[in-house]
């Protein structure tokens, strides 16, 4: 049975104009409220005008307000529900301000994926909680069109049980391999879309599709 899932990054978030933030909120939760930027809106919704995502089924994206707001207008078009799933959120840092993220951070976490600060998620953890969403999603849903909206760390965390992923030191990037192919070279792109195909259970390919 052929299943195609999409996976998506969200949509361009408002960070360049935002101005003083003075609301007593860690970043945590701050981080789970930032919305899209004005051009951002308009990306997602010519996101969801692209070819691939039309007669899709079924769709969830993470609880993070700038993954519903992408996932809204595929909703919308395809006339189906939004479904929210937070195991589909991005990884947790564990810090009050971002400010407090030492500068080596993101590559100590590239290079072991079970390094995380004292109130944070290591990668594997981020692993386990996406790979267990996606797993249920694939399994309720076998046989249909899938999309599922989240957040470029922890999709590649994600990816990495599905296919391989290698960390590029020198960009400080991830980089995708299936079946030997490089097909995913890093940084990705607000929204960045991939469609991966499934016989079954078993992954038999999956492409990175130009937006």
């Amino acid at each position: 049975m052929k299943t195609y899932v999409y996976i998506s990054r969200h949509s361009e978030p408002f960070r360049k104009l935002l101005g003083e933030y003075d609301a007593e909120e860690v970043e945590q939760i701050r981080n789970e409220k930032n919305i899209l930027s004005v051009n951002g809106e308009k990306k997602a919704q010519k996101l969801s005008e692209h070819d691939e995502l039309q007669n899709i089924d079924y769709i969830c994206s993470s609880h993070y307000v700038r993954a519903m707001s992408t996932a809204k207008y595929i909703a919308e078009r395809n006339n189906i529900k939004l479904n929210v799933d937070s195991r589909f959120g991005e990884r947790k840092f564990g810090v009050d301000n971002m400010n407090d993220l030492t500068k080596d951070f993101f590559i100590k976490q590239a290079k072991d994926w079970d390094y995380k600060l004292e109130n944070g998620e290591s990668l594997n953890e981020v692993t386990e909680r996406m790979i267990e969403a996606f797993n249920d999603v694939l399994k309720n849903n076998m046989g249909k069109k899938i999309v599922i909206v989240a957040h470029g760390t922890s999709l590649t965390a994600m990816l990495s049980r599905l296919c391989e992923v290698k960390v590029n030191e020198e960009k400080e990037v991830f980089e995708v391999y299936f079946n030997n192919n490089l097909i995913f070279t890093g940084g990705w792109s607000a929204p960045e879309l991939f469609k991966l195909e499934f016989d079954d259970y078993k992954l038999t390919n999956i492409k990175n599709i130009e937006l």
